[in-house]
């Protein structure tokens, strides 16, 4: 269905779902009962994370109807009793009541700088909880910008963590946002606005 660029199997396997499940050696997910994937795609990482671990709730949530129609067909065929699928623009899905600060983990991959995912995530986290993100080595260009943007969404960046890829020598990293407070109530700001005009 063309959601990922093409490549071989073998890379394919590392690329995305050896990325996605390398963050279960962190123990980044210990103690989580719900994660929510925001901007999901083609279900990195978490359709990978839901199958890796069935006690996890987890919730996809795309604006994309094509991409949800092909991870419906996944949990179908997969027979995943712990996935829901949301239609929503990350910024609409986080002013409903039965999402917001709901989830032990928001996560996202290759999906937008930092300091815009800040503002995508944070508002689904609640208070004690983290945001996730998958990031490659442009990470240290994002982080100022980025450490205020979470501030002021009620978060504490923490120290990134490497994701290493037996026979890669990509440069993925796991950045850990903790929810240290609750989200303003004035975000996030009307879809779109994130992304053109960025906190921080």
């Amino acid at each position: 269905m063309d959601l990922v660029a093409e490549a071989e199997d073998e890379e394919l396997l590392d690329r995305h779902f050896m990325d996605s499940l390398g963050i279960l050696r962190m123990g980044l997910l210990e103690g989580a009962e719900s994660l929510i994937d925001v901007g999901t795609g083609a279900g990195f990482p978490g359709m990978a994370l839901a199958l890796a671990m069935p006690e996890i709730r987890v919730t996809l949530l795309d604006s994309q109807q094509k991409r949800l129609n092909f991870l419906a067909e996944v949990i179908r065929q997969t027979d995943s009793q712990n996935v829901a699928l949301i239609h929503a623009r990350a910024e609409d899905g986080a002013r409903k009541p039965e999402l917001r600060e709901q989830f032990d983990r928001a996560v996202a991959r290759a999906v937008a700088p930092l300091n815009v995912l800040c503002e995508y995530l944070m508002p689904y986290v609640r208070v004690g909880g983290l945001m996730l993100c998958w990031k490659g080595p442009g990470l240290t260009e994002e982080m100022e910008a980025g450490r205020r943007a979470a501030f002021l969404l009620g978060g504490k960046v923490r120290e990134p963590e490497a994701v290493p890829i037996q026979g890669r020598d990509w440069e993925h990293l796991i950045l850990p946002v903790s929810k240290v407070g609750p989200t303003p109530k004035m975000y996030p700001r009307k879809a779109g606005t994130p992304k053109t005009r960025p906190l921080g």
